[in-house]
């Protein structure tokens, strides 16, 4: 009996999870694992639109390029600002991860992991790019899903299980029971937030212009959501706002947990707003099994531990959270049919053919 030619293709194929992050995107592959974890940025020649370099190379240019060279992040707050940035970056990607092998065309299958609260037009956009890349199928899954199948959660099961994936541009907050979101935020407010209010603070208490850079590297160093057992310093570098000559000042962490109050504050009642929606037997397995963390900005020091005292419950962290939301999609992409239910609505038709 003849297999259909999608069957054939998939002998030669290694199908692809990405996790299309805001500040970095990660790319899982069938039988491989994570290969690639690289930032979500593009350089290129002001003057030709010209790519010059994609991911960790051109990361390495923010804030140091010439006038003709800008590096720009294609994705803001979770979507797609540039789209023909985006399918660049998708592009490069999906190259970089999928070995060809074989005479026939062995384009992969795609399943990328999309913001909750994004629209169709939106969505639209993310599947349109995924295909102009390079990939044969593309399907979209909602990152609070594919977080919760990367950390091992049930979600298949009738148990009620909470996600909180914090990751550049959004925080997604999900409960989870028998395949579906019950109850859900998806608020713009993560890691690229907190690194602003640090860029802020350092202007408005020190008169210190910092870049991003120096403001994400304050904030895994000494950032905090809660009290630290030992108290710590680091020396911020930038450029005095009233002489413009070079300046550095040594903060403490307690001065970045003030500075990140505000975007602390706002992903604590995000949580506490969805646990409000949560069905009350859905809360009782919520209580006994605990909130799973995920994503990079779970990894500020104390952020659990915050949570817990906010909400009067148990908070971890995944294992490896910041790769959760690949490897979920990873998972997805090697057993579609299984896993049909946790797409979005539009691509579930193309999955059950």
């Amino acid at each position: 009996m003849f297999k259909p030619l999608s069957a054939l293709l998939g002998l030669f194929a290694h199908d692809v999870g990405i996790d299309l992050g805001t500040a970095t995107t990660l790319v899982s592959v069938q039988g491989r694992g994570i290969v690639i974890h690289e930032p979500s940025v593009v350089a290129i020649d002001k003057h030709t639109k010209r790519v010059l370099a994609i991911g960790a190379e051109a990361k390495e240019m923010i804030g140091r390029t010439p006038a003709n060279i800008i590096a720009i992040r294609p994705l803001r707050d979770g979507v797609i600002s540039d789209f023909d940035m985006t399918e660049k970056m998708l592009h490069y990607f999906i190259n970089k991860a999928h070995e060809r092998k074989g005479p026939l065309d062995s384009r992969p299958r795609v399943v990328v992991g999309v913001p909750s609260g994004v629209t169709e037009v939106e969505k639209r956009a993310v599947h349109d790019a995924s295909l102009s890349a390079g990939a044969r199928e593309a399907y979209l899954v909602e990152e609070p899903m594919a977080a919760a199948i990367g950390a091992g959660l049930p979600v298949s099961d009738s148990v009620g299980s909470m996600i909180i994936d914090v990751g550049g541009g959004t925080t997604e907050v999900a409960v989870i029971a028998l395949g579906g979101i019950v109850a859900s935020r998806s608020i713009r407010v993560a890691g690229d937030e907190m690194d602003e209010e640090i860029i802020q603070y350092a202007r408005q208490k020190y008169n210190l212009l910092i870049g991003e850079r120096m403001a994400e590297r304050t904030k895994i160093a000494i950032g905090s959501a809660y009290p630290l057992p030992e108290e710590q310093t680091i020396t911020m570098r930038g450029r005095n706002l009233i002489n413009g000559l070079p300046a550095a000042v040594e903060v403490s962490s307690v001065e970045i947990r003030e500075a990140l109050a505000s975007p602390v504050s706002i992903i604590v009642e995000a949580v506490k707003s969805t646990l409000d929606e949560t069905p009350p037997e859905l809360v009782a397995d919520l209580m006994e099994g605990g909130l799973a963390m995920a994503g990079g900005g779970s990894l500020l020091q104390g952020l659990p531990e915050r949570l817990s005292e906010e909400t009067k419950m148990h908070v971890y962290r995944a294992e490896d959270p910041v790769t959760c939301v690949a490897r979920g999609a990873g998972t997805i992409v090697e057993d579609l049919n299984r896993y049909y239910k946790v797409l979005a609505s539009t691509d579930r038709g193309a999955v059950r053919r």
